[in-house]
C-alpha cells in the first residue's frame, strides 16, 4: 500500500505542536512536516513496496561440482528503523549462503538486505528475516547473516553509549548445515582482519 503523505505531514505537524513548536511560519520548521513524511515514505519504509522473493526470481544454475561451496558478501551497508522508538540504526551486514541448485547475482543479495532493512524491525529479527528469505527464496542449503550496527536508541537515550556496536546473527538450513556454516562463516569473517 502507498503511504498517505498528506496524513503523515499532518501527523508530524501535530507532533511538533504537541511538543510546543509551531511549524507554521517558523523559519526552520515550516517545511519539516513535508520533509519528514517524504523521508519516511520514500526511504525508511520503502521496503514494504517490494517482495524479497521477487528480487531473487532471476537465478543462474550452478555447476553441480561446485555445490557446497560458500558464497559470501561482507560489509553491506544498511539502515534500519527500531519499531520501539522510531529511531534508526545503521551498520553493515555480512551474508553467506551455500547454494542448492542456483546462484543469484551479488546485487540481488544487496537488494534483499535493503528491502528488509527498510521496514520496521528489531536488529535481531531483521537478521532472522534476511536468513529466512534467502534460504527459502534461493532454496539454499544454508544461510548465515551477521548484522553489526550502531543503535540510535543506545547512543542517544538512557545509557548514551556512543560507538557501541550491537551484533545479531542468524542461520537457516538444516541443523547439520547450520553447524558447518557457522564454522565456515566465522573463517570468512576472521579472514577480513588479516
Amino acid at each position: 500500500t502507498r503511504p498517505d503523505l498528506a496524513g503523515m505531514e499532518r501527523a508530524v505537524a501535530d507532533f511538533l505542536r504537541c511538543a510546543g513548536f509551531f511549524p507554521e511560519g517558523h523559519p526552520l520548521l515550516s517545511e519539516t512536516p513535508s520533509l519528514v513524511a517524504r523521508a519516511w515514505a520514500e526511504e525508511f519504509l520503502e521496503g514494504y513496496r517490494r517482495a524479497p522473493r521477487d528480487l531473487l526470481a532471476e537465478r543462474m544454475a550452478i555447476d553441480p561440482a561446485r555445490q557446497g561451496e560458500i558464497v559470501a558478501l561482507t560489509n553491506l551497508q544498511f539502515v534500519g528503523v527500531c519499531p520501539h522508538h522510531l529511531l534508526p540504526y545503521a551498520g553493515v551486514a555480512h551474508v553467506a549462503y551455500v547454494p542448492g541448485r542456483h546462484l543469484v547475482g551479488f546485487g540481488q543479495i544487496v537488494q534483499v538486505v535493503e528491502c528488509l532493512s527498510r521496514r520496521f524491525a528489531l536488529q535481531e529479527e531483521l537478521a532472522k528475516t534476511i536468513a529466512f528469505e534467502l534460504q527459502t527464496g534461493l532454496k539454499a542449503r544454508g544461510v548465515a547473516v551477521m548484522l553489526e550496527a550502531q543503535q540510535s536508541c543506545l547512543a542517544l537515550r538512557g545509557e548514551r553509549q556512543h560507538g557501541a556496536n550491537a551484533i545479531a546473527e542468524a542461520y537457516a538450513g538444516s541443523p547439520a548445515q547450520q553447524r558447518d556454516l557457522r564454522v565456515r562463516f566465522s573463517q570468512v569473517l576472521a579472514s577480513r582482519s588479516r
